[in-house]
């Protein structure tokens, strides 16, 4: 099923000009990645204080955009400047889980959402993640599959971020979208071990 990451490469190339630049001035794609993580955690905080005022939602969204931005740099920066490393790929992958983790748990905090789909998605978030992993693990590569991918969650995250912040009412569309997220979350997680299997000979 598709998903926001098949946009991944178009979106690279815009950002390759900065990552060039980045390299010349001595930052490397561990940095880029705990930076991600570190700001990921603030503005999660920022929602966990506040999370009735509409200045941290506004924030969310805006942030999300430079995550992204974040995390295409950091790869980029790993596979075309030489910097790829186990220390990387360790933490590109946990700095994921908590970056997820940080900004989306304080959801449950906020009007409209009921906390305990939040903390569900919160959890099939990470087994999906996992599930990715784990397809190296048994000779597979790396899966990313959709539907509701790292980059996916941001953006409906982001959206809903969005609009409560900008004064829409807090209701039914939130009741909607949560147990959605959820069914697609499950979807990610079958989808991804599906094709990890079928790229691996039978035991």
């Amino acid at each position: 099923m598709a998903s926001i990451y098949d946009i991944k490469p178009a979106f690279q190339n815009l950002l390759r000009p900065l990552t060039r630049a980045l390299f010349r001035a001595g930052v490397t794609a561990n940095q880029i990645t705990v930076l991600a993580a570190a700001l990921s955690i603030a503005t999660g905080s920022c929602l966990a204080w506040q999370p009735t005022a509409r200045w941290p939602l506004l924030v969310v969204p805006a942030f999300l955009f430079v995550r992204m931005a974040l995390n295409a740099i950091d790869g980029m920066l790993a596979r075309e400047h030489a910097q790829k490393s186990r220390l990387g790929a360790v933490l590109n992958e946990i700095g994921d889980v908590i970056a997820d983790t940080a900004l989306y748990l304080p959801f449950a905090l906020v009007p409209g959402f009921d906390p305990l789909q939040i903390v569900l998605i919160v959890i099939l978030a990470i087994v999906s993640e996992m599930t990715g992993v784990v397809a190296i693990q048994i000779g597979a590569t790396r899966r990313y599959d959709g539907p509701m991918g790292k980059s996916d969650r941001a953006f409906l995250f982001g959206l809903a971020a969005l609009l409560l912040g900008l004064g829409v009412v807090p209701g039914t569309w939130q009741q909607i979208a949560q147990p959605a997220m959820i069914a697609l979350l499950v979807i990610t997680i079958f989808n991804r071990a599906r094709r990890a299997l079928a790229q691996t000979p039978s035991a």
